[in-house]
């Protein structure tokens, strides 16, 4: 079975090259849609195909992903921006061959942000290549997602993104004219306007479409766990007692995560309350990490935990237990900056 590569892309001169590189000699057929770039875009992308298409852009990201899909003529599509990159060709080359046209879709890893030593700190997962023939479409003006169904296969092969360019108010924007021509918001469009404008520092604004959301009922699980984190931290600077009781509303959705956990902790940690905090982060390691399409902080079910607790028991008195998380932080993230500050703490510690 063959691939056809989509993109849709606009200014992307920085990353273009270095995306189609990691890709170009897998993929059997590359499409790409220019919505309007005024850079060097058109021009890298005409090195790696002759399918150089132009859309109209009308703030509808879904739209020119479908019109991307429209001109695959391959078996299979696969997806990608134009600031992603995969690194693990062999692997995708072993996954090709299980394409045998009775998998409509195929999930991968989405790793979206490292730490010093290049791990995973946060990761999601995405239908990151569908069948043809089964027509699948794109939803959604801004944060568009694919409408599947049918047989799948998980893979564990990432892709990685590697942003250069700041978080932008594109998105905002959009949804902002869609409320100006009183286009009706869906529910999923709620949540994503909440996280637009907390991203671009319109706190009270977004706690306001947070907890509509959430008040609305019926969200995705995933997305009602992070709209409650989302409210904790937007009312951190507001009101205690409400970040708390975001955090706690978290349980209504699924059993803890350990992303939930470390922000209670780190709240007692503030409030000077050590040992709840360390019941928190000790309940982690008693956690098991869900199976998600959803948003998941890596950082907090591996290092994280190590580290605050290092700090809760140095300050409680208990060097023992505090130099055994130091030790652990250390085997998970050497290069971390509070690992390394605490290498030379208990180096003069502990001569």
């Amino acid at each position: 079975m063959e691939i056809s590569l989509c993109m849709i892309v606009r200014d992307e001169e920085d990353v273009l090259e270095r995306c189609l590189l990691s890709v170009c000699d897998v993929v059997d057929e590359i499409i790409i849609v220019d919505t309007g770039s005024i850079d060097r875009t058109t021009e890298i992308a005409k090195k790696f195909t002759d399918n150089l298409f132009h859309y109209e852009w009308a703030d509808d990201f879904a739209a020119a992903r479908n019109y991307s899909f429209s001109l695959a003529t391959k078996e299979y599509i696969m997806w990608l921006d134009a600031d992603d990159v995969l690194e693990d060709k062999e692997s995708f080359l072993t996954l090709k061959k299980q394409l045998d046209g009775t998998i409509n879709r195929v999930s991968m890893p989405y790793h979206l942000s490292f730490n010093e030593n290049g791990q995973v700190t946060h990761s999601l997962k995405r239908n990151r290549i569908v069948k043809n023939d089964a027509r699948f479409q794109w939803s959604g003006k801004v944060h568009e997602f694919l409408i599947v169904y049918g047989e799948a296969l998980e893979s564990d092969i990432p892709i990685l993104h590697k942003k250069i360019k700041p978080h932008s108010s594109r998105n905002l924007k959009i949804y902002l004219k869609m409320i100006e021509s009183k286009t009706p918001f869906t529910h999923r469009d709620t949540f994503y306007f909440a996280n637009e404008l907390m991203y671009n520092g319109r706190t009270e604004e977004a706690i306001k479409y947070y907890e509509s959301f959430l008040l609305e009922k019926g969200g995705w699980i995933e997305d009602n766990i992070t709209a409650c984190l989302h409210l904790s931290h937007c009312y951190k600077e507001l009101d205690q007692v409400r970040r708390l009781h975001y955090l706690f509303q978290t349980f209504e959705y699924d059993t803890p995560r350990a992303e939930t956990c470390c922000e209670i902790a780190r709240y007692f940690i503030e409030q000077s309350q050590l040992p709840l905090a360390i019941f928190w982060l000790e309940l982690i390691f008693s956690l098991k990490k869900p199976k998600t399409m959803g948003f998941v902080n890596e950082s907090s079910w591996t290092y994280v935990p190590h580290i605050e607790l290092c700090y809760c028991y140095d300050q409680l008195g208990q060097l023992d237990k505090s130099y055994a998380h130091h030790i652990k932080a250390r085997e998970i993230a050497p290069d971390h900056p509070s690992v390394l500050f605490n290498e030379e703490y208990f180096k003069k510690r502990l001569d």
